[in-house]
C-alpha cells in the first residue's frame, strides 16, 4: 500500500469506479432484488447483468473487456513518468513484477490457490491473469515499437486469432467453427492445461472439463489487443489536441470499431467466452464510447464533484475486484440481521446481499479517506 501523489486522469478513476461499482455492489444486489420481485421489467433488466451463453453481447459482457481497456489507457501516463525517473531495466522489473502479483491475485481468486489443495489449483482462469498477459504484451509495443509499429503488431495479433480459429484444424477442433465444443481454442486449453484448467476435475476415465468454456491461450493475443485500444486511447488523451477534438476522436473511434466488430461478426461471431476478434473490435468500440462520455462529464464539463464517489472504487480497483472475490461476509451480515426474514420474506437475500457489498464499500471508503491505495 502507498499514498498517490501523482497527477491522475480523473475520467479513468471515475469509469473504473464505474465498472467496479457494477461489479461489486450494484450487480449482485440489483439481480437478487430482480429475483424476489419477479417484475417483467426487472426480470428483462436482469439478463442484461448476466453473460450470454455463447454468441450476441449484452452489458454485462462490457465488464471484463472494460477493465482491461482501462489498464491500457493508465500506460502511456505511466510509462512516461517511470521512464523519466529511471531506466528501462528498472521498468521491466516493475512490469513483471506486477505481472507476477496480478497471476498471484488471479489464482487466489478464481484458482482455488487459497484452498492449499494442489488438486484443485487452476493455472490461467481469471480476469486479473487476463490483464497481466494483455499488459505484458502492451509493455514490450509501448518501450519498443513507435505509433506505427503498434498499430501494425496489435492489427497482427487481431488478425493471427483470427487466422488461427478460421483455418487450422486438429481433428475434428477448428478449421472455422466456432461452438463450445468444436473451436480451436477450447482444444488448445485442453490439450496444454489440462487438469489445471478451470472447471476441470479428475476421473477415473481421465480429465472431465464439465461446462466450462472460457478459453485463455490463444485467447491471449487478443487480450493483448484489448488492452492495446486501451493504450491508444491514452495516448490519445495524453496528446495536445483540445479536449474537443479528443472527444472527437474517441467517438469516431469508438463507433468505428463497433461496425468494425459488427461486419466481421457476419464470419466470426461476437463470443466473449472465446475472445474472438469481431468481439475484441465491438467491446474496444463501447470502451471508447464511455471513455468519451465520462471524459465529457469529468473532464471537459468539470462535473467530476458529482462522481468523485465512483473513486472510492476507481481508485482501489484491484482490492475491490478481490475482496469481492475472496471474502463473504455473509456470516456477519445474517447475524446483524438474524430474524428479518420473517418481515422481509423473498427480499431477505437482496438484503444480505446488500450488507455484503455495503461491507466491502465501507472497507474502501476508509482507505480512501487514509488515501491508501492498493499498488502493484
Amino acid at each position: 500500500m502507498e499514498h498517490i501523489k501523482s497527477e491522475r486522469l480523473g475520467s479513468l478513476d471515475v469509469l473504473r469506479g464505474f465498472d467496479l461499482f457494477c461489479l461489486v455492489f450494484f450487480q449482485p444486489v440489483f439481480r437478487a432484488l430482480a429475483s424476489a420481485s419477479d417484475w417483467t421489467l426487472t426480470n428483462w433488466l436482469s439478463t442484461k447483468f448476466m453473460h450470454v451463453s455463447w454468441e450476441g453481447f449484452v452489458f454485462w459482457d462490457i465488464i471484463m473487456p472494460l477493465f482491461m481497456f482501462m489498464a491500457g489507457v493508465s500506460m502511456p501516463f505511466a510509462f512516461t513518468k517511470h521512464l523519466h525517473s529511471g531506466t528501462k531495466l528498472q521498468l521491466y522489473k516493475r512490469i513483471l513484477k506486477r505481472v507476477l502479483l496480478l497471476w498471484i491475485f488471479g489464482m487466489m481468486c478464481q484458482g482455488n490457490l487459497l484452498s492449499f489443495d494442489s488438486g484443485r489449483i487452476f493455472l490461467f482462469s481469471n480476469t486479473l491473469q487476463a490483464i497481466a498477459i494483455g499488459y505484458l504484451i502492451a509493455a514490450v509495443l509501448l518501450m519498443h515499437f513507435n505509433r506505427n509499429g503498434q498499430i501494425m503488431i496489435t492489427a497482427g495479433l487481431l488478425l493471427s486469432y483470427w487466422a488461427l480459429l478460421s483455418f487450422v484444424k486438429i481433428g475434428d477442433w477448428g478449421g472455422g467453427q466456432f461452438g463450445p465444443d468444436n473451436n480451436l481454442a477450447e482444444y488448445i486449453d485442453r490439450a496444454v492445461l489440462g487438469r489445471f484448467r478451470d472447471g476441470s476435475t479428475v476421473t477415473v476415465t481421465g480429465i472431465d472439463f464439465g461446462k466450462y468454456r472460457y478459453t485463455w491461450l490463444v485467447s491471449s493475443l487478443n487480450f493483448g489487443v484489448t488492452v492495446m485500444t486501451g493504450v491508444f486511447a491514452g495516448q490519445l488523451l495524453k496528446g495536445s489536441l483540445s479536449k474537443v477534438k479528443k472527444l472527437q476522436y474517441l467517438l469516431v473511434i469508438g463507433v468505428a470499431l463497433i461496425v468494425a466488430g459488427q461486419l466481421w461478426g457476419l464470419q466470426m461471431p461476437i463470443i466473449k467466452k472465446i475472445w474472438t476478434s469481431s468481439m475484441t473490435l465491438y467491446s474496444s468500440g463501447i470502451c471508447f464510447l464511455l471513455m468519451a462520455l465520462f471524459y465529457f462529464l469529468v473532464d471537459y464539463k468539470n462535473y467530476g464533484k458529482y462522481l468523485n464517489w465512483l473513486k472510492i472504487y476507481g481508485m482501489n480497483s484491484i482490492l475491490a475486484y478481490m475482496l469481492y472475490e475472496i471474502l463473504d461476509f455473509s456470516s456477519l451480515t445474517k447475524s446483524v440481521f438474524h430474524g428479518m426474514e420473517q418481515f422481509v420474506g423473498n427480499y431477505y437475500t437482496t438484503l444480505i446481499r446488500l450488507g455484503n457489498v455495503s461491507i466491502i464499500f465501507f472497507i474502501l471508503w476508509l482507505m480512501y479517506r487514509k488515501g491508501r491505495f492498493l499498488k502493484i
